[in-house]
Parts: C-alpha cells; structure tokens; sequence
C-alpha cells in the first residue's frame, strides 16, 4: 500500500477518535481559554505590562499551552495502539510502516492548528487586536507549526516507551508548566534574578516574544532565531530517538 494513501486512512481514522474523544477537545481548548479568562479579566488588573492591551499580551503564550497539552494526546494514541497491538497488527498487512507514526504526527499538526485557530477567535471575542498583516500571520503560523511539530515527535517517544498511560501523558506536564515561567504572563524583567535568568533562556520566552512582536508587527530581533533554532533542534533530536524506539516494533 502506497504511503501517502495508508497516511491518510490512518489519519482520518485518528481524527475520527479526536471528535469521539470530548475529554481531548476539553482538555485541549477549554482548558487553555479559561486560563486566558481567568489572567486577562482575574488577574490581569494587578499585572503591569506597560501600555497595550493585556488579552495581547496572553495570546502567545496561551497558543502555546493549548499546543503542549495537544501535542500530549499524541503520545497517548500511540500507547493505545501499541498496548491494543495495532503495530503488530499492521505488521501483518501491506502498510507501509512509516505511515503509522506519520499519521499521528499529521494529526497533531492539523487538530492543534483547528485548536489554535479556534482560540485566536476567542480571544478576539475578548478584546485581542494585531496589526499584523498577510505575511506577518503567515510567520506566526509557521512558528506554531514547527513547535507543534517538535513537541508532537517528543510526544512519541514516551507514546513509544511508556509502560503507562501515565508514563505516557507526563512529559506534557513540564511543557504545560514552562509558560507559567516565561515571558507569556508577566514581563521577565519583573522576576527573581535567578527565575529571570532561566525565564529568558529558555525557548518559550523566545517564542512567545517572537509570535507577539509579529501579531504587534513591531521588530522581532534575535528572539526568532533563537525560537527556530530550539525548535528545529528539538525536532531534529526527538525524530531520530523516536525512530530509534519505533525500529523495535519493526
């Protein structure tokens, strides 16, 4: 069976359990919009970010919560699978086995960007404005894509080697808990030197700056580089540990 064709079955059958899964679609929308309720209209009067509108602010770095918690129903799928023997059951057919994993990956990307999409229109319910223009949304976009791409292949290490479905699910936990010590919510500069230190160095900071400057279309500087290189090198490394993983069921 060719590869394209086996991806696609594959991933309309992946998606079909998305939409038959409302604790996924909870999880991964509502959850990422009551935090951007809860800080923009709770919390966001004791919040100093200097001029502009706080919803701005929270945009970013919620897109990338709702990313982290998304990316973290991949590795479960690949634990049911695994645990419910579709591998070796795929063994026995004449599927091509790369369109397993890619499959996963594929609906990763597309139900994280229906997420992503579906957030922004809310937040625009809530007051968030940008300036940014076709090209500016474009880059935005692709910034999303690659980091749900990275966090999607680090998501199907654990799918693939965890002996739980905790073991499975709790990577996420760390990715989730890394805005909350960044630039998404306060500015770093407000932080603890040693909390400040850490919150600018890591890549959340540096993706969060970069979306915002773009949707505010202000100068973006070295933070882009800087958010491309993590999440090209995250990619890069998860793949191969992952592909590692994935040639034991081969």
């Amino acid at each position: 069976m060719k590869v394209w064709y086996a991806t696609r079955v594959l991933f309309g059958r992946s998606m079909l359990h998305i939409l038959r899964s409302p604790d996924t679609i909870i999880t991964v929308l509502i959850t990422p919009v009551m935090l951007m309720l809860l800080f923009a209209f709770v919390f966001g009067g004791a919040i100093h970010i200097g001029s502009g509108n706080y919803v701005n602010y929270l945009v970013p770095g919620i897109e990338l919560i709702a990313i982290a918690s998304g990316t973290a129903y991949t590795s479960l799928r690949l634990f049911y699978d695994r645990q419910k023997g579709m591998f070796a059951r795929f063994q026995t057919m004449p599927v091509s086995r790369a369109s397993i994993l890619w499959a996963h990956v594929l609906t990763s990307l597309i139900s994280n960007a229906i997420s992503v999409v579906l957030i922004i229109g809310i937040a625009f319910i809530m007051g968030f404005r940008t300036s940014a223009g076709v090209l500016q949304w474009l880059a935005v976009g692709g910034i999303l894509a690659l980091f749900t791409l990275a966090m999607t292949w680090l998501a199907v290490i654990p799918g693939l080697t965890a002996t739980s479905i905790d073991g499975a699910s709790a990577f996420a936990y760390p990715l989730i808990f890394l805005p909350f010590i960044s630039s998404a919510f306060v500015p770093t500069a407000t932080m603890p030197t040693i909390v400040r230190v850490f919150a600018q160095n890591q890549p959340v900071t540096a993706l969060v700056d970069s979306v915002r400057a773009l949707f505010n279309s202000t100068p973006i500087g070295n933070e882009i580089w800087s958010a491309l290189a993590w999440c090209v090198g995250i990619t890069i490394v998860a793949y191969f540990i992952a592909m590692r993983a994935y040639r034991r069921f081969q």
